[in-house]
């Protein structure tokens, strides 16, 4: 497939929170089909309640995590170890000053096999990797509008992937 051909931009409308969780079960399916090898860093943003953790949870139930799924609030990061694989989910939303995550040693969870999965992007800016996508959630009549745009060449290939199996 040529670059021409690979998406940047994708838009759902959610009308619930199982839509929001099979958006995140299709994106984390994407994510094994287009290089179950390859890591990928996911951004999501939206107002409190718009259902960040909720797509986190459908993407972690597509790599095999069976259980509770809670926004790291306090904790800034929480690790999880499915089907082999590393995934973090972070919620940067009480980040006070975004060299809290050097202390933390942010840059050690970003390996090239990881998913990351970060809330509240905008408060981690200039010490955060670019991520491959970008997921923007907004409350939207009765439910939500996620708007996903590729930031990467992996971002490309997640999103052609997303709507294309």
């Amino acid at each position: 497939m040529t670059d021409k051909a690979l998406l940047t931009e994708l838009s759902f409308f959610l009308h619930d929170e199982a839509e929001t969780v099979a958006l995140g079960q299709n994106i984390g399916a994407a994510a094994l089909r287009s290089g179950s090898d390859q890591g990928a860093v996911f951004y999501l943003s939206g107002t409190l309640g718009a259902g960040k953790t909720t797509l986190t949870r459908g993407l972690l139930t597509c790599f095999g995590h069976q259980g509770a799924v809670k926004s790291p609030t306090y904790t800034l990061v929480e690790p999880y170890n499915v089907g082999g694989r590393e995934v973090f989910h972070f919620d940067l939303y009480r980040l006070a000053d975004p060299e809290e995550l050097e202390y933390m040693g942010i840059r050690d969870y970003f390996a090239p096999t990881s998913i990351c999965i970060i809330e509240w992007p905008d408060k981690g800016r200039g010490i955060l990797p670019n991520p491959d996508v970008a997921i923007e959630l907004n409350p939207h009549n009765s439910g939500r509008q996620a708007l996903l745009v590729a930031m990467s060449e992996r971002g490309k290939q997640l999103l052609t992937e997303l709507v294309t199996s």
